[in-house]
């Protein structure tokens, strides 16, 4: 037992000199040992001729524990920049290299067992072990820099230097230090908790579990099993009206469906025809009276951000008054219906408007008003339909049928744990979406689902934490991201997938662009059903999400567990940005890694220039998303302080007011990965320092209205893989950017074009997309066009052939250009055309040869002088499955009811039926 203490004394968080990594001496000895790390790995590619199969090898082994996956992921890509600097450390890093490997099996049964009360000691093991490494990744980011400091021969000079030497020797002194208490972790773990350290040749599991799917057919999460006759009878209680306003509750447990109920009525066609005004309102637990307006107004369409709150009541009855409306108040909790009694008070009467709740709690449905008639409680599911549902995600691959007779038992008792709840089938279903259809797998999570239950007896709670247990470690990471956003919150699909891929969340594969990985990341979490679609496009391209708030109770309290995030902790690693947000949690915080705004939709932060002062002090800071915010300052000014943060790989500033200029004291943000200036209506022009981010993937200034071109050098950005917003000079302009230049972005995948003038085009130009081989979405956007001699130009831009996905936007002319045809486009799979001067589709638009069109998704919205057919379009475009028409008038015969007007989708299953 002596040597147990021994051990387990470092590890304990309550000992003050372990933990404390951010003194000053201890921080540069922290530098120190992932330099040491990473030349060991170097030296290791300079014997071996493949050098990223190497390490891709390596990788499959350690990534058993998200904190490792993310930071080795960090150091794959600073050895293929670095390599000729890292040399120093080989011994230490093969060291560190070994103890992991050899910790894999404990490191992936730990999620599960620190759980168990009698593991407290495992948490602070796990926790010390998780500081670890964060200090490695801190030491090789320290390292980068310190290469980063002068080119060729001064960098080598520079390394002799005095100074240098010192940083050396404390950083090889620390990462030996490190190395010495993963090693002591590793030789006691086995002994004190019984877990086998198995040898790393045998990581075969290990192996399939990094290289698993990456998205797995999508289950359609619209599809709902059981609930007809619920939807029915609400709808026939809305239709019916009151004289004065009728109250609807929805009553149950978490998970039964309450708000899937609510929703499928809400969004309704007959229910949507005979309400003018339809309201949807998120309560959250936290909620305010105000905020409650606001969101009211918000949904009503307007803004109100200079609104006083005296004032917004009197606005809300304003906008209702004489109309049939129906609001859903959606998970309310509070009992005290004090605020309830004054927001409804001051609703008009009448006109046969309907109110709906959808709470937890009886009483509180009863004290906003609902009698008891109009209180409805879902059932559970039967068995018929709770395996109904469990097919629909387990096997969406096999659009719901079980084709594997053997799994069907075993199916069937995972379901049968369930209890008929719908959001636990969905959770379990979704983990077996993810899995090989082995039924040894199926037989293991069923044995991991009994014992959730038996430490908790809530069938949701359990199948959620299966679920989390069975995500690949790099998941994990992602899905700790949600745990910033307030509840209810609905979220960026894009701000998610940026921050993933510049904080190293995402496993980058040969050949796999970042931007492609992070979709397929957010594709397996909702195919697990952990995350909610919000709101998507017609061809499925998802923009928004949300999170179950019964999720978000898990994801929260994990995330408190890793200390991956903690609201209230001045050394939490990530954080929200909120108007309300606390300085002191920033100005001595060195661990900070990411700060993001987690506003929800329509509101803004309202941030003094003081905070955004004490941004700045967290060196450590790699993530810095002030989207969707005002200053109280010159957003110029701010700009300069935020160019001292070196480590920065994402910056985002879209929606920012006021910002009309990017200063060039950005220039030091050398990491820079994600630069997004979009929706900056006042925004000019950017500086030429962005020319050296040579690592920028992703640059957007969509939706800047005033930008007068991109800076000339532009194709000097070869790791772009997406460019939003490309504005090109025109030819009287010398200092700008020429379509030209996108000839050298070879890696793009996504493109959208702003196009208002001819000569932004040149004779010699009109092939600058041709061989963009990796370009799979382009977007054509010819918004307050004047010019006509642009048509004949972009009737000349010919995209590649293997575009997937083609928006046009606003095109003037009255012809489709030559080039939209099926023989150029042979790989098209998604056209929608919005707006513009469009009459007809040129000859070639209808094939030649009988060759036909490979578009499975249409969408026409705005074109009122197009003139179709809808029998040549069904026949030139075979595959078509999904149409969206609205505003269209002249289109002829096309199987939407009120094209000319709202319009709607039809779907090829429609047509069968």
């Amino acid at each position: 037992m002596k040597r147990v203490g021994s051990f387990l004394k470092p590890c304990l968080p309550s000992v003050p000199r372990v933990f404390n990594f951010l003194a000053e001496q201890e921080f540069v000895n922290v530098i120190s040992l992932f330099f040491l790390s990473i030349k060991n790995l170097c030296y290791l590619t300079l014997k071996s001729q493949n050098f990223e199969e190497h390490f891709v090898e390596l990788a499959k082994q350690i990534m058993v524990d998200a904190v490792v996956s993310a930071f080795l992921e960090k150091l794959l890509n600073t050895l293929t920049e670095e390599s000729q600097f890292v040399t120093k450390y080989r011994e230490h890093f093969e060291r560190l290299k070994e103890h992991l490997l050899l910790m894999q099996s404990f490191l992936k049964d730990a999620e599960r067992l620190k759980r168990k009360s009698e593991h407290k000691t495992l948490r602070s093991i796990m926790a010390c072990l998780r500081e670890l490494i964060y200090e490695a990744e801190d030491i090789l980011v320290d390292c980068q820099s310190q290469s980063d400091n002068g080119n060729g021969s001064a960098k080598y000079a520079m390394w002799l230097h005095p100074s240098k030497l010192s940083f050396q020797h404390q950083t090889g002194k620390r990462l030996s230090e490190i190395n010495d208490k993963i090693a002591e972790i590793k030789q006691n773990i086995s002994s004190f908790l019984g877990v086998p350290i198995l040898n790393p040749t045998n990581s075969m599991e290990a192996h399939n579990h990094l290289m698993s799917r990456w998205s797995s057919p999508a289950y359609d999460h619209t599809q709902v099993v059981g609930l007809e006759g619920d939807t029915e009878k609400m709808k026939d209680w809305l239709i019916e009206g009151s004289d004065g306003i009728l109250y609807i509750g929805i009553v149950g447990m978490g998970g039964l469906g309450k708000t899937t109920l609510a929703q499928k009525v809400f969004n309704d066609r007959r229910v949507e025809d005979h309400f003018e005004r339809r309201i949807w309102v998120s309560v959250s637990q936290t909620f305010t009276e105000e905020k409650i307006m606001r969101s009211i107004l918000r949904s009503l369409g307007d803004p109100c951000l200079g609104d006083d709150e005296s004032e917004l009541l009197k606005k809300i009855n304003q906008y209702l008054l004489g109309k049939r409306y129906l609001i859903v108040m959606d998970d309310v909790w509070d009992e005290d219906n004090s605020w309830w009694l004054r927001i409804s008070g001051g609703l008009p009467k009448g006109n046969g408007s309907c109110i709906i709740i959808t709470t937890r709690n009886e009483t509180v449905a009863r004290k906003m008003g609902v009698y008891e008639a109009r209180i409805h409680v879902p059932k559970f599911l039967s068995e018929e339909n709770s395996w109904l549902l469990f097919r629909k995600v387990a096997f969406a691959a096999t659009g719901g049928e079980c084709v594997y007779e053997e799994l069907e038992v075993t199916g069937k008792e995972i379901v049968k744990k369930c209890k008929g709840l719908p959001l636990a089938i969905k959770a379990v279903g979704g983990i077996m979406l993810c899995k090989p259809p082995h039924n040894h797998e199926w037989k293991r999570i069923l044995t991991h689902f009994r014992e959730e239950l038996s430490e908790n007896d809530n069938s949701v709670m359990a199948s959620l934490q299966l679920s989390y247990d069975e995500l690949p470690p790099y998941l994990k990471s992602c899905f700790l991201c949600f745990s910033l956003f307030p509840e209810d919150c609905e979220i960026a699909k894009d701000q998610l997938i940026h921050w993933w891929i510049a904080e190293y969340f995402i496993p980058l594969r040969t050949g796999r662009l970042s931007t492609e990985v992070g979709e397929d990341c957010f594709s397996e979490l909702t195919n697990r059903c952990l995350v909610e679609v919000v709101d998507k496009a017609y061809d499925n391209e998802v923009y928004t999400c949300k999170i179950h708030d019964m999720v978000r109770d898990l994801v929260l309290r994990i995330a408190k567990d890793d200390a991956f995030s903690i609201p209230l902790d001045g050394n939490s690693r990530h954080l929200g940005i909120t108007s309300d947000m606390n300085v002191k949690h920033l100005a001595a915080n060195r661990k900070l890694r990411a700060l993001l705004t987690t506003t929800k939709s329509g509101e803004v932060n309202r941030i003094p220039s003081y905070v955004v002062g004490k941004f700045c002090h967290c060196q450590r800071l790699h993530i810095l998303d002030l989207s969707k915010s005002i200053f109280d300052a010159p957003l110029s000014k701010l700009l300069d302080e935020i160019g001292s943060l070196e480590h920065l790989t994402y910056l985002g500033l879209g929606n920012t007011h006021p910002l009309v200029l990017v200063p060039n004291s950005l220039e030091k943000l050398q990491k820079l990965t994600i630069f997004d200036a979009s929706y900056c209506q006042n925004l000019k022009r950017l500086p030429c320092c962005i020319l050296n981010y040579e690592q920028l993937a992703v640059l957007d200034v969509s939706n800047c209205g005033s930008l007068e071109y991109l800076p000339q050098g532009l194709g000097r950005l070869t790791n772009l893989q997406v460019l939003l917003g490309f504005k090109p000079c025109k030819l009287s302009e010398s200092r700008g950017c020429r379509i030209g230049e996108l000839r050298s972005l070879i890696r793009l995948r996504r493109l959208s074009l702003h196009l208002s003038h001819g000569d932004e085009i040149g004779d010699d130009e009109v092939s600058a997309l041709l061989n963009l081989h990796e370009l799979l979405f382009l977007t054509i956007s010819c918004f307050d066009c004047h010019d006509v001699g642009l048509v004949s130009k972009l009737d000349k831009l010919s995209p590649p052939e293997q575009l997937h996905k083609l928006n046009l936007r606003f095109y003037p002319g009255k012809i489709s250009p030559v080039w939209l045809n099926p023989v150029s486009l042979p790989m098209l799979r998604y056209l929608s055309m919005i707006s513009g001067n469009l009459e007809k589709m040129h000859d070639s638009f209808w094939g030649v040869e009988n060759t036909v069109w490979k578009i499975e998704g249409l969408e026409c919205e705005a074109l009122s002088d197009l003139n179709a057919d809808w029998s040549m379009v069904s026949r030139v475009m075979p595959s078509l499955k999904i149409l969206n028409v609205s505003w269209c008038p002249e289109l002829d015969s096309f199987p939407v009811e009120n094209a000319g007007f709202r319009g709607g989708a039809w779907k090829r299953e429609d047509e069968s039926s």
